[in-house]
């Protein structure tokens, strides 16, 4: 039997190999490998092919983190990354709410939070929390505020059908539903975790302030006692209906045609009216499709 490293580096040109390499394993030689297994970080394993195949399958290394440059990205403020691989802005207003997914299954919410400088035309937003309604439950990930960010500090707040979740502390820790159908892991010790709707969607997420970098290259002007904790997020879909709408939701429609224009250094696409919804967790959107099931608004 072939043995695999215990210590892998995936990139992508080292995929073929290990691919080549598990092929050859009698645990997994029946199994596929499919490619979004397999990311730009490092797997501690040890040298038991079954254990290879467990991390390769089930965990989730300290590195699955939102990519913000990657297809459904949700990051800065708010920068997105269509299904499509154009990137769009999408500013909505500061304390509102917009449908970010919507399909007949799955519902997925923003709340927006930002600030208004004298003389300027539009609010300047991030997305501070997540709500999300699936079959009768609803699941929302909130950054707390803070005024100074401290990263000692976790920053995420989760709750459940109403209750709050409580994450043992350190990395690594999880979190899962009765019905096991929702899953929440850490992947470090704060302020980042990955959401596991089983078979339906993986939201990767991180807590991030407003940086004094950013906020000088784009004089946000963010004020001395709020640092705007945010949150940066990932998507990745199982299944979504060739209806799916949202702000980010429609961009994997089959044949969608992006508005967002080609060549502009900030790419901002409209839609407010359309996809507003009353709260974080409310499928009442213009274009929204979710239909509880004897969800508790």
């Amino acid at each position: 039997m072939h043995s695999i490293p215990a210590r892998l580096h995936l990139y992508k040109g080292d995929i073929k190999g290990i691919r080549h390499e598990a092929s050859q394993s009698e645990y997994l030689k029946d199994e596929q490998l499919p490619d979004q297994l397999f990311s730009a970080c490092d797997l501690n394993c040890s040298s038991s092919v079954f254990q290879v195949k467990f991390q390769l399958n089930n965990s989730r290394t300290k590195d699955r983190k939102p990519n913000c440059s990657g297809r459904g990205a949700a990051c800065l403020d708010p920068r997105f990354i269509g299904a499509d691989g154009i990137v769009f802005y999408f500013h909505g207003k500061c304390n509102q709410h917009f449908s970010l997914v919507s399909d007949l299954n799955l519902q997925i919410n923003a709340r927006f939070i930002g600030l208004r400088p004298a003389g300027r035309r539009r609010d300047y937003t991030w997305i501070q929390a997540l709500g999300i309604l699936f079959d009768s439950h609803s699941f929302s990930l909130v950054a707390t505020p803070a005024a100074k960010w401290d990263d000692q500090v976790d920053h995420l707040k989760l709750s459940y059908d109403a209750q709050e979740i409580l994450l043992p502390a350190g990395y690594p820790s999880s979190w899962a539903s009765s019905t096991q159908d929702l899953k929440v892991e850490k992947t470090e010790n704060r302020n980042s975790v990955i959401v596991i709707l089983k078979q339906v969607a993986e939201i990767s997420v991180n807590v991030v302030p407003v940086t004094k970098e950013e906020d000088r290259i784009h004089n946000y002007q963010i004020p001395s006692d709020n640092c705007f904790a945010h949150l940066e997020v990932q998507f990745r879909f199982f299944g979504l209906s060739s209806q799916v709408e949202g702000v980010l939701g429609r961009t994997y429609q089959p044949d969608f045609n992006n508005p967002a224009k080609p060549g502009v250094a900030m790419p901002v696409v409209g839609g407010e009216d359309k996809y507003r919804t009353s709260s974080l967790l409310s499928a009442d959107c213009k274009s929204c499709l979710f239909s509880p099931v004897g969800l508790q608004q």
